[in-house]
């Protein structure tokens, strides 16, 4: 199911790109964050923005993939909105409320959002790390849950701290 998810993702963003890099190396990048926590979370991570960024629906997802996954993919989606600070507001609400049963929706979210940091901490994308930056507390207070991903928001907080301290 993974390599199926991993077809069907790559497909869907085909000729898309991550910074000068095909799409899939944000895909993969997350999807190997995700490993340790299990096949559904590696699943959600290769279509986490599938929705967002192509012409899937939650309902192929879900005929797919299962409602499980389409609901975990839902939670990650971000919101529609003006800007991006209504975007995220109305997703961080979202992941806010978010139940145990989709605990694996959070770990793709931060797994997702370490992946974006690293790439521009690495790729020295000041610019877009500023805007993660200024998010990051209100992301954290959303989709944060103690003893699901620790590893992950250890990950993060250490970005965090190392670029707040320069």
């Amino acid at each position: 199911m993974i390599e199926q998810a991993r077809q069907f993702a790559l497909q869907a963003h085909e000729g898309q790109r991550y910074g000068s890099k095909p799409y899939s190396v944000h895909l993969e990048a997350v999807s190997k964050l995700t490993a340790p926590y299990g096949e559904n979370a590696q699943i959600i991570a290769y279509l986490h923005d599938v929705v967002e960024d192509t012409t899937v629906t939650l309902d192929e997802i879900a005929n797919i993939f299962g409602q499980q996954i389409s609901d975990s993919v839902a939670i990650v989606t971000d919101e529609s909105g003006s800007d991006r600070a209504e975007r995220k507001m109305k997703t961080n609400l979202k992941m806010s409320q978010v139940e145990p049963a989709l605990y694996e929706a959070l770990i793709v979210k931060a797994a997702d959002r370490y992946a974006n940091m690293r790439a521009c901490v690495l790729g020295k994308r000041d610019d877009l790390l500023a805007t993660y930056l200024s998010e990051y507390n209100n992301f954290k207070q959303a989709a944060f849950r103690k003893g699901v991903c620790d590893e992950l928001w250890d990950a993060l907080d250490e970005i965090v701290d190392n670029q707040r301290q320069n």
